[in-house]
């Protein structure tokens, strides 16, 4: 996989932007984009813009990875 960094215009604590990562497989495919925010984060499959993914809270992904 291939994890890039979208922008670089976020401080080192998440705004209220957040930031966004590119994902590519290892044929250098786009996969999708992660959006990493305070609240929540959320899967953008694709081409698929933000806030029209699989929108998750810290809370839910955090109960997800631990189930």
């Amino acid at each position: 996989m291939k994890v890039s960094i979208k922008r670089f215009d976020v401080e080192m604590s998440l705004g209220n932007k957040g930031i966004e990562l590119d994902i590519y497989d290892n044929k250098n495919n786009h996969l999708g984009d992660i959006q990493i925010g305070k609240a929540n984060v959320e899967w953008c499959k694709g081409k698929t813009t933000s806030g029209k993914g699989v929108r998750k809270t810290w809370e839910e992904l955090i109960k997800w990875f631990e189930s």
